[in-house]
């Protein structure tokens, strides 16, 4: 067993920054999950949760949110994969945080 694995987490809403509003159907988003990480040959799960986020300009929201898990996975492509779903899913920062409790948000545009 490997007791010093490091778990990370990335919780991304799923309405879009702009608009407030979620465009499409969360199984749409969870394919475009699923192929990210795919893509960047990681392992994962992922759930769907209700969140409440507080934008840059004071809005505040609740969404669906997808939480993927990623187990040593290294920082920097746990970087990437956040900044592309956080670019695809329109979104103005998602939420990495570490199973140590550290958390950070990763701002990303297209």
């Amino acid at each position: 067993m490997n007791y010093n694995s490091r778990q990370t987490s990335i919780h991304i809403g799923l309405n879009d920054s702009e608009t407030g509003e979620q465009k499409f159907d969360t199984e749409k988003y969870l394919s475009v999950l699923k192929t990210v990480c795919l893509n960047y040959r990681v392992a994962f799960s992922v759930q769907v949760i209700n969140g409440g986020y507080f934008h840059d300009d004071g809005r505040y929201t609740e969404e669906n949110t997808l939480v993927l898990v990623l187990v040593d996975v290294p920082e920097e492509t746990v970087n990437e994969i956040a900044k592309d779903l956080c670019a695809f899913f329109h979104q103005e920062s998602v939420m990495v945080s570490f199973s140590s409790k550290a958390v950070y948000f990763v701002k990303e545009s297209l």
